[in-house]
């Protein structure tokens, strides 16, 4: 029987919920609290590739994800007036290959929750306050519950995780930004597209919206280079100012996803961020997922590191029966080298994700434009550059089988 059985997760989202699954299956006590009020719906494309692929289909829920997978079929880019500029496949655009699968975030997080059917207690519309570690546990302190012992603290909160701030110190110093801002929220689907993304670029910014099994919906998705803005992230209406003046004026559909932007019930706005630690752990509180190295939206995969370190930390401290001093060792000696490479991506795509002048749109667009008119041997060459990376990073870890 393993000891420090009793697991405080923070965050319900993908991290979290792959995170209690697996301590379940290995006989631990997890206990979920999220700030929501309940399940997050909702939410943007993710990709599921590599050795998260493993993940999922020893967690037996991969031929689940497949049917809920988006099923895009493509991708152009439009001028102003709304005219296509250049069209490619989808699985090119995301940089997916093979077996990878593109799914909604909420729909993954629906699957996880579905897979969790006994033994995980969760705590909705809560949050941690503090944070007291002693020698047999840690004391928490909510902001509704009352306060409870754990015998672990795990924080699968995200980017702006509140556990990190509590135990390892303030968010600046670890979060790294890569100079840009992304939004995210659904809007009514006027433009009748059919499982197709249409992007809109100009120097500095680009507006996209896409649909995907849903047509009487879609997303809208703005980027925009930036440096560091001044603004909370709980701060829902200084970020849609922040977008709307961003954007003001804007061609193509730019004002009309700014109209539906004011009523979206998902809103999301961001900066493309990175977080870098020396360490995930700290005596009984570890993270997981974006809260202790996430790898930004530029990098396409932040889910990819989230399951794959649920995986392996609660596979660590099964394997060390519970012995977290060794198991949180483990779990770092087994998930640096593949989150470094994974968080290398990013650097490389944000530039592809916002050009900078009118000169580069028009290469671009003459590039795609020309890709499929290529000898086969030609346009397999290139689409193995663009793709080569992504595999390389994503397999850059070997599963252990931690399985009972």
């Amino acid at each position: 029987m393993p000891k420090n059985l009793n697991v405080l997760i923070s965050g319900g989202s993908v991290a979290g919920l792959a995170l209690a699954y697996w301590l379940r299956h290995h006989g631990f006590s997890p206990t979920v609290v999220e700030r929501a009020p309940a399940p997050r719906p909702g939410g943007y494309k993710i990709d599921i590739r590599g050795a998260a692929l493993g993940v999922v289909e020893r967690m037996g829920i991969l031929d689940e994800i497949r049917r809920e997978s988006t099923d895009m079929l493509g991708s152009s880019l439009v001028d102003g007036e709304g005219r296509r500029l250049a069209t490619m496949d989808a699985d090119l655009f995301g940089g997916r290959e093979g077996d990878d699968v593109e799914i909604m975030r909420g729909d993954l997080a629906r699957i996880l929750h579905g897979r969790i059917t006994e033994g995980v207690e969760y705590i909705f519309d809560d949050s941690i306050t503090a944070v007291t570690e002693h020698e047999d546990g840690v004391d928490v302190v909510f902001e509704r519950s009352a306060p409870r012992t754990f015998d672990l603290v795990v924080g699968a909160d995200g980017l702006h995780s509140n556990v990190r701030s509590l135990v390892f110190g303030d968010e600046s110093r670890f979060i790294r930004g890569l100079g840009h801002h992304i939004s995210i929220f659904t809007v009514p689907n006027h433009l009748g597209l059919d499982r197709w993304e249409l992007m809109h670029p100009v120097p500095g910014k680009s507006t996209g919206m896409y649909s995907t099994r849903q047509d009487a919906q879609a997303k809208a998705m703005f980027i925009f280079a930036s440096g560091a803005l001044d603004h909370d992230h709980r701060d829902v209406a200084r970020q849609k100012k922040i977008l709307a003046e961003t954007f003001a004026g804007g061609a193509w559909e730019v004002s009309r996803l700014l109209d539906s932007m004011w009523d979206a019930p998902d809103f999301y706005f961001d900066s493309i961020s990175q977080i870098h630690m020396d360490r995930w752990s700290s005596g009984r509180t570890a993270l997981v997922g974006d809260a202790g190295y996430g790898p930004s939206p530029a990098s396409g995969q932040g889910t990819s590191l989230a399951l794959v370190g649920a995986y392996v930390l609660a596979g660590e401290l099964a394997a060390a029966a519970g012995d977290h001093r060794t198991a949180f060792a483990r779990y770092e000696e087994e998930m640096r080298d593949f989150v470094t490479q994974n968080q290398k991506l990013a650097q490389a795509n944000i530039k592809g994700m916002v050009v900078t002048s009118k000169a580069q749109i028009w290469v671009q667009t003459r590039m795609l434009r020309l890709l499929p008119h290529l000898p086969a041997s030609w346009s397999d060459r290139v689409i193995g550059r663009i793709t080569e990376a992504i595999r390389k990073a994503a397999t850059a870890i070997t599963l252990k089988d931690y399985r009972s």
